[in-house]
C-alpha cells in the first residue's frame, strides 16, 4: 500500500508514503468536489523520466516537508531533504469523536531527529491540519511547507501583511534555452503589486497570469500583525478559493514559486502549467546557508530551527478549499471561536476552523 486515505464529512486526503507527498486532496463543498492541490503530470504516467531525478521530482504532488529546504549540503540527502523523497510509515490512524487524525513516520533521521507528520480532519471543516514533531536530533534544521495547486485559468491573490518581497541573486532558469523568467534578480520591494521586472518597468504579484511563461521564486516576509499568516489564491476558472494559514512566529516567510510552463526540459518539458507554490517556511535556500549567515537572518528573521537530543521541536501548517462566486480572494482573514471570518469588500463570510490550532501567541522554541 502506498497511498493512505483519511477521510471526515466533507473532506478526504491522500498521502503517498513512498515520499510523504499529499497525492490528494478533496472538499465537498456547495455540491462540488475542490481539488485544491496539484499532482505533476508524469507523476502516474507511466512515462520514462532522467534518471538522475530525486525521487520527491518522480512523484512530486500535493504538499510535503522540506527538511531542509533546498540544498541538503549539511547532512547527505536529496533536495529537500528525506522528508520529501523517501518512505514513511503509518504508526497510527483513527476515528476521532469529531473527524479522523493519522500519524505518519519518516523511517529516514533528519540530523538524528525522528519525524512525525500528524495529519487531523474535522467534520464539516474544510480544511487539513497539519502538525510536524521533530524529537531529539542535533544540530539546526530548516523547515518549509510545499502545498502546490495548480489553475486552468489564472488567479488572484491576496496576502496577510508582508514587511517585504524579496527575490535571489539569480533565477531558476538563466539559460533562456532551457527556460525563462520574469521578475528582476535581485531585487526588493514592499508594495507587491509593483514589484520590479527582469525587462523593466513591475510586474504584480498579485495577479497569475496563465500567458506569463515563467518560472519565479520570491521570498516574502511576514509583518509583525498578531495574527495567522495567510495566503488566500482565488483561483478563476476552478470558482473556488484556496486558503493556506501559518503562525507566522513559526513559519516567518512564505515563498512563491510561479511554474507556468517556464521549464521546456524534461520532466518539465513545458507542460508544468499554472502552478503556485506557497511554501510557508523557516529557512534560506540550502541547509548550509540556512544555519549560517543568510540575508534573511539578518533582517531579523528565524531561518532554522535548533535541535536537542532531549527535546522535541514541532510547528503546524493548514490548507483549506472553498466554493467562491466573484473571483477576488479576501481582504481580511481572522480567526476565532470556532470560526474563520473572510471579509471581501464590504461582505464577510464564516465557516468552521479550529481557531485554536495554529497556537497564535503561544512561545516558539528557537
Amino acid at each position: 500500500m502506498t497511498i493512505h486515505t483519511i477521510k471526515a464529512w466533507g473532506i478526504s486526503v491522500s498521502l503517498d508514503l513512498t515520499v510523504g507527498h499529499i497525492a490528494d486532496m478533496v472538499v465537498e463543498g456547495g455540491g462540488r468536489q475542490l481539488k485544491p492541490l496539484h499532482r505533476a503530470p508524469w507523476v502516474d504516467a507511466g512515462e520514462t523520466l532522467p534518471d538522475n531525478l530525486p525521487e520527491g521530482t518522480v512523484r512530486l504532488s500535493g504538499d510535503f516537508l522540506c527538511a531542509p529546504f533546498s540544498r541538503s549540503d549539511v547532512e547527505e540527502a536529496p533536495l529537500h531533504g528525506w522528508p520529501a523523497n523517501s518512505a514513511w510509515d503509518v504508526v497510527e490512524s483513527v476515528a476521532t469523536d469529531d473527524g479522523w487524525r493519522a500519524v505518519y513516520r519518516l523511517r529516514h533521521k533528519v540530523m538524528g531527529a525522528s519525524v512525525d507528520k500528524i495529519l487531523t480532519l474535522r467534520d464539516g471543516h474544510p480544511f487539513l491540519y497539519q502538525e510536524h514533531v521533530f524529537s531529539g536530533g542535533h544540530g539546526a534544521i530548516s523547515v518549509a511547507h510545499h502545498p502546490m495547486t495548480a489553475m486552468m485559468g489564472g488567479g488572484r491573490l491576496a496576502f496577510s501583511q508582508k514587511r517585504f518581497a524579496a527575490t535571489l541573486d539569480d533565477p531558476l532558469e538563466p539559460d533562456p534555452v532551457r527556460g525563462r523568467f520574469l521578475l528582476a534578480y535581485p531585487a526588493r520591494s514592499a508594495d507587491l503589486g509593483r514589484f520590479p521586472a527582469a525587462g523593466g518597468g513591475t510586474l504584480d504579484l498579485t495577479e497569475y497570469r496563465m500567458d506569463d511563461r515563467r518560472e519565479d521564486f520570491i521570498t516574502l516576509v511576514e509583518a509583525d500583525h498578531g495574527g495567522p499568516g495567510w495566503t488566500a489564491l482565488a483561483r478563476q476558472a476552478e470558482d473556488d478559493l484556496v486558503l493556506v494559514l501559518k503562525n507566522p512566529a513559526e513559519l516567518p516567510i512564505t515563498m512563491l514559486w510561479f511554474s507556468n510552463g517556464g521549464r521546456d526540459y524534461a520532466p518539465w518539458s513545458g507542460r508544468h502549467l499554472g502552478v503556485l507554490g506557497i511554501e510557508d517556511g523557516r529557512a534560506a535556500v540550502g541547509h548550509a546557508a540556512s544555519i549560517g549567515g543568510n540575508w534573511l537572518r539578518r533582517e531579523g528573521v528565524a531561518t532554522a530551527f535548533a535541535l536537542d537530543e532531549s527535546q522535541s521541536v514541532s510547528f503546524r501548517h493548514v490548507i483549506g478549499a472553498m466554493p467562491l462566486s466573484g473571483g477576488e480572494p479576501p481582504q481580511a482573514v481572522t480567526t476565532a471561536d470556532g470560526r474563520i471570518r473572510l471579509v471581501t469588500g464590504g461582505a464577510a463570510r464564516e465557516v468552521p476552523f479550529d481557531s485554536d490550532f495554529l497556537r497564535i501567541g503561544q512561545p516558539v522554541a528557537a
